[in-house]
């Protein structure tokens, strides 16, 4: 008896849960949306507990993402919709599930709070987002506070993003990662400022690069310039040649404009300056082999070594031809030999003038001492013409100035015509300053000069022809004498 009431018991305890379960499906209708909570995943369905001791069953395939993988775990809530009551309560996350999101993401526009989201491809002005199972589109202006070059970094990344658009239902999503970014930089901004200060040396973010320079992000929307100029002491033509966006570098603060916000930054003030070892390394007289690297309409600028450039001035060039004819005999990027004519370390300026080799300068060097003196008879070549005179080249570094009134010419008369650039002209130095920079000559004072050459040379056979003779007519006069007695 005992094991037949043991089995009344169980088949009365079987039939009371199916009862229940019949009775508690029949609370529930087709289209009734219930929440409940995932007691079991198995390999087709998955139960769901919705309350008291009724469950639900729902295909396992709706709880799989895009990709196929199950998103969900056993004790996860979810909302899903009554589709059958038939032998059991069957649910469907269909068309609830995109209802639920809609309106998280309604929520999240109306409230400003952020959103996961994964970009999930690069489309024309921008991305597409995917949240949960919508999509939604970022701006290309809106995924970075940083300049996005290549759209490609992106792709694939899991960002927080804020619903700045809900349109049509949620047809229309527009987000942005920036606007959380610049809360962010704001929060952080206090602090960030407290670091920038003149000669401080921070580490920083290549936010941009232009042609004019870069801009180094140090958080917290605090963004300083790095002027190209401030890169390297050497002369750097493209910034891109030494930053690139995204780059972490250290720089140094140069000034701070409260006025303005600007800040300036500085790169090569972290390294060793070059002119510092000028005064002791080079000195006037020496020949160095330099590069051009510009012409000006003034000179050629030469780069001796790394960030020390030196200028050898037009009027170091023979004359050739037209005016600023100089320039057609010397090229960007021509290495030659240069003579150091002169050094002034604190202004970082060098004056150069280009020789054919070591001989030649130190020839020149000779010849500028030796002949370019007073009264010195020289031929120099025509430079260029002024209203007030003609400049003549003597020698590299050496430009005499001739007068209108030391031509020799009516004041009326055809400067250019007389004189042609590059034409020989022969001239006599009237006078030259101290140091030898500036010089006046004379070609009018040729003439005066041979003749009074000539003069001085005359007056000195006069001076002693006169001895020589009175001598032999003495001579005559005792023979003559002598012969008598």
């Amino acid at each position: 008896m005992a094991g037949r009431e043991y089995c009344v018991s169980d088949q009365e305890e079987d039939f009371a849960s199916m009862f229940e379960a019949s009775e508690k499906a029949r609370q529930f209708t087709r289209g009734q949306q219930v929440d409940g909570t995932i007691v079991s995943i198995g390999p087709k369905v998955a139960f769901v507990n919705i309350g008291g001791k009724g469950e639900a069953e729902i295909d396992v395939n709706e709880l799989k993402d895009d990709e196929g993988d199950i998103e969900s775990n056993v004790g996860d809530r979810l909302t899903a919709m009554v589709v059958s009551t038939i032998g059991g309560i069957t649910l469907s996350r269909k068309g609830v599930r995109n209802a639920a999101t809609m309106r998280e993401l309604e929520d999240a526009f109306n409230s400003g709070m952020a959103v996961e989201g994964k970009v999930a491809a690069a489309v024309k002005g921008g991305y597409e987002v995917r949240i949960a199972r919508e999509r939604g589109f970022c701006p290309l202006s809106q995924i970075d506070t940083a300049r996005t070059v290549d759209p490609n970094v992106h792709l694939g990344k899991t960002y927080a993003f804020q619903v700045i658009e809900f349109k049509n239902g949620g047809k229309d999503v527009v987000v942005s990662r920036r606007k959380l970014l610049e809360k962010q930089q704001l929060a952080d901004a206090d602090e960030v400022r407290k670091s920038i200060v003149p000669g401080a040396v921070l580490k920083g973010r290549v936010a941009s690069v232009l042609d004019f320079g870069a801009f180094v992000d140090f958080g917290g929307g605090i963004q300083g310039l790095l002027h190209v100029s401030e890169m390297s002491w050497a002369r750097i033509t493209s910034p891109a040649a030494m930053v690139a966006p995204g780059d972490q570098i250290t720089v140094k603060i140069l000034r701070v404009d409260e006025a303005t916000g600007k800040i300036s930054l500085g790169l090569k003030q972290l390294q060793d300056d070059p002119w510092v070892a000028v005064t002791s390394a080079y000195e006037v007289g020496q020949v160095r082999t330099g590069q051009v690297s510009r012409i000006a309409d003034f000179g050629a600028f030469v780069e001796l070594e790394p960030g020390v450039e030196g200028l050898a001035h037009a009027s170091t060039f023979p004359p050739s031809g037209p005016a600023g004819g100089w320039s057609k005999t010397i090229s960007v990027g021509e290495t030659s030999d240069f003579e150091v004519l002169s050094i002034d370390a604190a202004q970082k300026r060098i004056g150069l003038a280009r020789v054919e080799d070591r001989k030649r300068a130190a020839a020149q060097e000779t010849v500028a001492k030796d002949t370019i003196v007073p009264g010195a008879i020289l031929t120099g070549k025509v430079e260029r013409h002024e209203k007030f005179g003609v400049f003549v080249f003597l020698l590299p570094g050496r430009t005499a100035l001739m007068p209108g009134a030391e031509t020799g010419l009516d004041r009326d008369a055809d400067l250019k015509k007389a004189f042609p650039v590059g034409s020989e002209v022969e001239v006599v130095v009237l006078d030259v300053e101290q140091g030898g920079r500036r010089i006046r000559v004379s070609k009018k004072a040729v003439a005066e000069q041979r003749e009074r050459a000539e003069v001085q040379e005359y007056a000195s056979r006069q001076h002693a022809a006169p001895s020589a003779s009175v001598g032999t007519l003495a001579d005559k006069l005792r023979g003559a004498l002598s012969g008598k007695k």
